[in-house]
């Protein structure tokens, strides 16, 4: 029975972060006085996780994304991450030499630029430890 609570729990969990995220983008858009704007990230956030929820219906893949059983598809899902990380990672590194050819500080490109680096070395050191 819990592993039938377990993939029923990681099956929705990404649906509920992705409306958790719309209503902190609503909040924060409301907080900055840009209620209309926060109404349409807290929808757009809203039928996005709706989406996915209802495609899990028809495709494997986001199926297998959603509930984590497919080894394969989990093990696509995990390279596809480390690409985006690495071109976010790569941008960001652009972003801050830009800045910096332009005479300003580099910020905030710097600051994330230098979050993704000690995140990395925290999980490579955290990997390395446990495996």
């Amino acid at each position: 029975m819990s592993t039938r609570v377990d993939r029923r729990a990681a099956f929705w969990a990404t649906p509920a972060v992705g409306v958790l995220g719309g209503v902190a983008l609503g909040v924060g858009a409301l907080i900055g006085g840009h209620p209309m704007l926060g109404l349409v990230a807290f929808s757009i956030m809203a039928l996005l996780s709706a989406g996915v929820v209802l495609l899990a219906r028809r495709s494997e893949t986001i199926q297998g994304l959603l509930d984590r059983r497919d080894e394969r598809i989990s093990s696509i899902d995990l390279r596809a991450t480390a690409a985006s990380g690495l071109l976010t990672t790569v941008a960001i590194v652009v972003a801050a030499i830009v800045e910096l050819a332009r005479g300003r500080d580099g910020a905030p490109f710097t600051w994330l630029g230098a979050i993704a680096g000690i995140g990395y070395l925290a999980a490579l050191l955290v990997l390395r430890v446990r495996g």
